[in-house]
This record gives structure tokens, C-alpha cells and sequence, in this order.
């Protein structure tokens, strides 16, 4: 049985904004979910943490 993922909201995603992602952490396997908050249904990324943390230090950067 897979246990249910616990999902927030990012802190750098407006209230009010079109760009809202939200996050879960799976307990088991550590493995880290992201969505789209609009389409809870839809799709969703799941990476390894060891990929989320070398993504995360440059998910700020603008080109």
C-alpha cells in the first residue's frame, strides 16, 4: 500500500498568482512529488531527493 503524500504549497507561490507549485515528501524511498496546485489531478514529477537537492540551488536563477 503506498501511504498518502502530504502535499504544500511552495512559499514562493502567490496567493492570488498563476504559479502555484506544490510539494510532497514520500516517507518511504524518500522521493520528492511536485504539481501543479490548479490541477491536483494532473500530472505530477516525482524525483529522487538527492536529485531535488542539486536542483533546488538553482531553481531561483532567472536567464
Amino acid at each position: 500500500m503506498t501511504p498518502m503524500l502530504v502535499w504544500f504549497k511552495s512559499s514562493y507561490s502567490g496567493n492570488d498568482g498563476p504559479d502555484c507549485v506544490e510539494v510532497a515528501i514520500a516517507p518511504v524511498n524518500p522521493t520528492v512529488h511536485v504539481r501543479d496546485s490548479k490541477d491536483r489531478t494532473g500530472a505530477q514529477l516525482a524525483v529522487s531527493d538527492a536529485a531535488w537537492s542539486a536542483f533546488v540551488p538553482f531553481a531561483g536563477h532567472s536567464a
